[in-house]
Formats: C-alpha cells, sequence, structure tokens
C-alpha cells in the first residue's frame, strides 16, 4: 500500500522540531510514498518550507484554522492509499511506517471487520532529561503520549490518539474528515490545550461505517517531545479541565455510551490501581508515590469538573437555539 505522511505545522518556533520530524520521516525502513507539510495560515512559515523542502509537499490549510482543518487538508492532498499522522514536535523510530502497514493488513484476530485506523505507541521526550517525578503515567494522554491502561500488544481499541495514526484515506473522506470545533483551533494554543477531534473522529466512522475496526499497534513508535511548560502541575491541571470541555462535545456529537465507555473503563479499574500504586510505593520509601496519587485524583477531579461545565454549557446553547427557533415561528 502507498503510504502519504501528513505532518501539521503552524509556528516557526518549532522550526527545529519540524526539522527533525521530518529527518525521522526520511530515515524510515519503508519509505512514504509521499511527505505532505500542511502550514496552518502562516504564510512565512509556508513559502520557508517550501524552500527548505523542495522534495516535499508543502500546501496551506484549505480548511477551517486549526488541527482538523490541517489534518482534512492533508487527506484532501494525499494520494496514497493511506495516510499516516506525526506530530511537528515528534520524531518517528525507523519502523514507524512498516508498522503500520503490518497491522493494516493483519487479519484482526476474533473481528468481523476491516482495519481502517491503526494507533502507535508514544513515548514521552522531556526535555529536563527525566519525567518528574510527581507525574502519573496514567496521565500521559495530557502530553499527547500513550499512557497506562492501554493495550501492551497489538490489539483493537475505540479510538487511535491523532499525533501517531494511520488512516485508509477513503475512509476518512468517507465520513467528512475532522470536525472542526472540537480539537485545538489558534484560539485554543492562546487559551485551552483542546483536543479529542482523533476521537470523536474514530466513534463517528465506526457508527457510520459498522465493521471498521481502530488498532493499537505498538511497535509503531514515535517519541514526543514534552518541553518544560507542559510538564508543570499547571498544566496538567489546565489540560485536564480541557480534556472534560472536549468530552463533552464528543459526546454530544456521538452520544454519551460511545463517547464515554473507554473513559468510565479507564476511571473505574486503571486510575484506582495508580493511586493505590503511589500509596505503595510511598510506603516502599518513595515520598514522590503519594504525590503521583494525588495528582490522579486531581486530574480525575478536574477533567470531570471541564466535562460538567462543558456540559452544562451545550444544555444552555440548546434551550437558547430552541427558544430562537420558538421565537422566529
Amino acid at each position: 500500500m502507498d503510504i502519504s505522511v501528513v505532518i501539521c505545522v503552524y509556528t516557526e518556533e518549532r522550526w527545529d522540531d519540524i526539522r527533525a520530524a521530518v529527518q525521522s520521516v526520511r530515515g524510515q525502513t519503508r519509505m512514504p510514498h509521499e511527505l505532505l507539510l500542511v502550514v496552518d495560515y502562516n504564510p512565512e512559515l509556508h513559502l520557508r518550507l517550501k524552500r527548505e523542502y523542495a522534495d516535499a509537499i508543502v500546501v496551506e490549510n484549505t480548511h477551517a484554522r486549526g488541527l482538523s482543518g490541517g489534518k482534512n487538508t492533508g487527506v484532501a492532498t494525499a494520494t496514497g492509499d493511506v495516510v499516516a499522522f506525526l506530530d511537528d514536535d515528534a520524531v518517528a523510530d525507523p519502523g514507524w511506517l512498516a508498522a503500520f502497514e503490518d497491522a493494516l493488513s493483519a487479519e484482526p484476530p476474533g473481528s468481523a471487520g476491516t482495519v481502517v485506523g491503526v494507533g502507535g505507541l508514544t513515548r514521552p521526550l522531556w526535555d529536563a532529561g527525566s519525567r518528574p517525578r510527581w507525574f502519573p503515567e496514567e496521565f500521559d494522554w495530557t502530553v499527547g503520549c500513550t499512557y497506562r491502561g492501554l493495550p501492551a500488544e497489538r490489539k483493537r481499541i475505540r479510538n487511535v490518539m491523532g499525533g501517531n495514526a494511520a488512516f485508509v484515506r477513503e475512509a476518512v473522506s468517507g465520513v467528512g474528515g475532522f470536525h472542526s470545533g472540537i480539537g485545538r483551533s489558534v484560539q485554543g494554543r492562546k487559551s485551552l490545550p483542546l483536543g479529542c477531534e482523533e476521537t470523536e473522529f474514530c466513534i463517528r466512522l465506526s457508527q457510520r461505517r459498522p465493521g471498521s475496526i481502530m488498532m493499537f499497534e505498538p511497535k509503531a513508535i514515535i517519541g514526543h517531545r514534552v518541553p518544560p511548560a507542559r510538564a508543570t502541575f499547571r498544566y496538567f491541571r489546565t489540560r485536564c479541565y480541557a480534556e472534560g470541555l472536549s468530552k463533552a462535545l464528543v459526546a454530544q456529537s456521538v452520544g454519551a455510551g460511545d463517547g464515554l465507555s473507554s473513559e468510565r473503563a479507564h476511571v473505574m479499574k486503571t486510575l484506582p490501581l495508580g493511586v493505590l500504586r503511589g500509596v505503595a510505593d510511598t510506603l516502599r520509601g518513595d515520598p514522590a508515590g503519594l504525590a503521583r496519587a494525588g495528582a490522579i485524583i486531581a486530574g480525575l477531579a478536574w477533567t470531570t469538573w471541564g466535562y460538567a461545565v462543558g456540559a452544562a454549557r451545550l444544555r444552555l446553547r440548546g434551550k437558547r437555539a430552541g427558544r430562537s427557533i420558538d421565537h422566529e415561528r
């Protein structure tokens, strides 16, 4: 299969990160069909990238501002059978694309259906050199990385993480692509670190195309840079709150049953075990274990609060829209 790699970019402040991401794609054991750099409303960066990477396809985002629009532009421009997405501040291991191809070609064990999407293993690359001792692995999703609770082997999952994923291109375009308004936009970059655009997309795809399967492939490995600003408790708390807001939008779009199924399992099983693990670590002489347990409790509380606020806002918006329709009548 032909695999098009899409890297969405938006700021020259990440120039070194972008170069590292491109270099990692060029170093694949299984070379891509094409490399696309999608620039989100930044003409200066667009021109600079066109000069730097004449062998790549450098295009401007022609859809709504933000990550979803950039991905939709990449899908519309790509010509490969498969579109693989890599974050602009990440680097892929040499076997990244080969692992995606293997997983997309494999017969899903015990499942009637077709694999249309694969997510890989994303490891944090801490700028400080090591993980903050208080930072629980159960919340690595707050920095865009694979978190404790996901499977350790190839397995069917509800949704993939968007910065390390591959989809059958026709399946993406066939259900309308990624929705804007859920994930990050220009405004979101300056305020809340929203997310969940890939969660909503994967659920919507499965609902509209029964038999569509998403897989987790731990051999599709990337490293994702975590700058010091994202290794603070302040960012951790803000990211959890923003995730709750985004989850409310997902639940509105695809229904709470599907939209919160994985989250319920994570809250009921993985997080309590994480708290117990942190307490046990403290009793064994690691005082940071108690901090990790506390961070899990705080992270859950802020995510829940964000969801409650987001759901309340959506209900209020719905009531206002209903009154507006009645008034027009």
